[in-house]
């Protein structure tokens, strides 16, 4: 899909930015809660007052009165959003996106697409049925750091998150398309926005607008949405389940039949208003992870990671590669029979409240785990993955390299203690921990923000040590207790050697850019393939010569290959040079040996090893 925008030169401010309006009825669709909140307040507070009413005027004339009142407000507040959405307005430069509001207060906000953390085009209910969509830019700032754009159409939602991403990634536009300049009162003209200029697709009759070759008719940047590829969906009937095979849900449920048992042995009935909050909670509970996980699915492609769910409120997310500050496996009691997982991720911009955002796979499989992991962390820095990620998934002690709690351990932890345990890799840091409820945690090394070491007194008493690497605000917390304290001390300085030369060596921020440095893109993760991956399996058939492409093997170098197949194109022209053709894959001819070569590279890991029990057992 390909989309020109339109910008009005005329409404340019004083700093030279093209200025463009959101939807009319932004206001309105951003403040009719409060207004319907406004009124039932004031309606609940002024009961007395209105039965008063009615009882000196009659019924009938008391209800002109509140029909009169009712049209005055929804008057004030037509005024009122008139002049608010005349004042809003949003420009989109090559380093940053601005946005001004505010009619009384003035307020400009402002997104630099060098921090630019994850773009989301998301569709509220009533949004969704006038066909409109708003466009989330998270930054790196955690809560309340993020830019809205709401509301805007459909269309032009979608090409300007392509034009956002495509700057971001420090690249131009597809192609220039020439259109002619819109009035400055009409605004701005995008695949139907109300006020294209005449002649153009979506263009609303009667609408003033500049005629081609009028004076000012320059050239509108074209950006095309990058392809994609899916790599795994969520169906409804796995999710419905896993909901029922939540723990929540049992435990609310005992509460709620051991609170009426006992009222009903007392005689007590009031005790059962202790119900109603808790049943509230429970279905709150069971829809927000129907809603948020309805219609699940991930895709790959060059500008990151694509998610889209949502049931009544949808949302699109597109993830850049490199954003995603940690990775997180989590698997509750109840969810070992089907071996389902829950993948959570930190990125900077959403923030620790930020759950629905902060979901890569709400219930995976294994393989699917392991896939989602993949798109995040295509290297593991192992020769076997595979086993790797099986050690960390339901392995306890040494198993797969780890680095365990020592046996003195047991007298804080008696029931974890064989699960805690944590493997250096030459690209990420995995910690292993939970019995009943297992998890994993992977942090890259680039990302690793700060580290730290935690005692209190019985680990104190006990030689151990809590190993801590401090993330940005989100669901993930790496961590991993009750190491033996001289373990700890030497992975401390080890990782913060390792966190240092990680990013010295990671790639620009512009990474679309990387491939001019010999650097491994995004475009790698949408032609690779994940290890013995049943998903990828069945990928379309012209993603076929990316797959096996030698290209893989050697991440740096040839990452453009699987989007640059141009070497394989002279073959069929020139019959006599493709006789070589062949012969070229010869270096990969020891990549089906490996276990994952269009993965990782074989790099043996480099953990600190098993901790020795001393013999000091208090």
């Amino acid at each position: 899909m390909s989309t020109a925008l339109h910008p009005v030169p005329e409404s340019a401010g004083e700093e030279g930015y093209d200025w463009r309006r959101l939807h009319p009825v932004t206001p309105a669709l951003r403040g009719w809660k409060a207004l319907v909140a406004f009124v039932a307040i004031v309606g609940y507070q002024m009961a007395d007052v209105l039965r008063d009413v009615v009882g000196a005027l009659g019924p009938g004339r008391a209800w002109l009165v509140v029909l009169g009142a009712v049209v005055l407000v929804g008057l004030v507040g037509f005024v009122y959003s008139a002049l608010a959405w005349r004042v809003m307005r949003y420009a989109v430069t090559d380093t940053a996106v601005h946005l001004r509001t505010g009619l009384l207060f003035r307020q400009q906000r402002q997104a630099r697409l060098d921090r630019l953390q994850a773009v989301d085009v998301v569709q509220p209910l009533l949004a969704r049925l006038l066909g409109l969509a708003q466009l989330n830019l998270e930054v790196a700032g955690g809560t309340g750091s993020a830019v809205q754009l709401a509301f805007l159409r459909d269309a032009e939602a979608e090409s300007l998150r392509a034009q956002i991403l495509a700057l971001a990634a420090g690249v131009g536009p597809t192609r220039v398309a020439p259109a002619p300049v819109g009035d400055p009162e009409v605004g701005v003209s995008v695949d139907g926005a109300a006020g294209a200029a005449p002649g153009l697709p979506g263009a609303a009759s009667g609408l003033p607008g500049a005629a081609p070759g009028l004076p000012g008719a320059h050239p509108a940047p074209v950006y095309e949405a990058a392809p994609e590829r899916q790599v795994y969906e969520l169906p409804m009937p796995r999710l419905i389940v896993s909901i029922l095979r939540s723990t929540p849900p049992w435990v609310l449920l005992v509460a709620f039949v051991g609170v009426g048992v006992a009222s009903i042995m007392a005689g007590d009935a009031g005790a059962l208003f202790v119900i109603v909050p808790g049943a509230i909670g429970l279905g709150g509970y069971v829809w927000g992870r129907l809603n948020s996980g309805a219609t699940f699915r991930a895709a790959v492609s060059p500008d990151g990671i694509r998610l889209r769910h949502g049931l009544t409120e949808t949302r699109t997310q597109t993830v850049p590669p490199g954003r995603v500050q940690a990775v997180r496996l989590s698997q509750g009691p109840f969810w070992r029979g089907p071996d389902w997982w829950r993948v959570e991720i930190n990125v900077a911009g959403y923030g620790a409240e930020s759950a629905t955002e902060s979901v890569l796979h709400p219930v995976a499989t294994r393989a699917e785990a392991a896939v989602a992991l993949w798109l995040v962390l295509p290297d593991l820095g192992v020769d076997d993955p595979r086993a790797t990620l099986d050690a960390a998934l339901t392995g306890r002690d040494d198993d797969g390299g780890f680095t365990p709690a020592p046996y003195r351990a047991r007298w804080v932890d008696p029931l974890s203690r064989r699960r805690h345990g944590v493997l250096v890799t030459r690209t990420a840091l995995v910690m292993r921990s939970g019995r009943w409820w297992r998890s994993v945690v992977v942090v890259p090394h680039e990302r690793t923000q700060s580290i730290a070491l935690t005692q209190g007194p019985v680990q104190r008493r006990l030689r151990l040590a809590t190993f801590v690497t401090h993330s940005t605000p989100g669901p993930v917390t790496p961590q991993v207790e009750h190491l033996d304290e001289h373990v700890a001390a030497a992975l401390l300085q080890e990782q913060a050697r390792r966190a240092r030369e990680a990013r010295a060596v990671a790639g620009p921020e512009l990474w679309m850019r990387t491939a001019a440095a010999g650097l491994g893109t995004a475009g790698d993760v949408a032609g690779a393939q994940p290890p013995q991956s049943p998903v990828v399996d069945a990928a379309p058939a012209e993603a076929a010569p990316a797959d096996t492409a030698p290209a893989p093997t050697a991440p740096a170098p040839t990452a453009p290959a699987p989007t640059a197949p141009a070497p394989a194109a002279p073959a069929p022209t020139a019959p006599a040079p493709a006789a070589p053709a062949p012969a070229a894959p010869a270096p990969a001819a020891p990549a089906p040996t490996a276990p994952a070569p269009t993965v990782v590279a074989p790099v043996r890991p480099t953990s600190a090893g098993p901790v020795p029990d001393d013999g000091g057992r208090p």
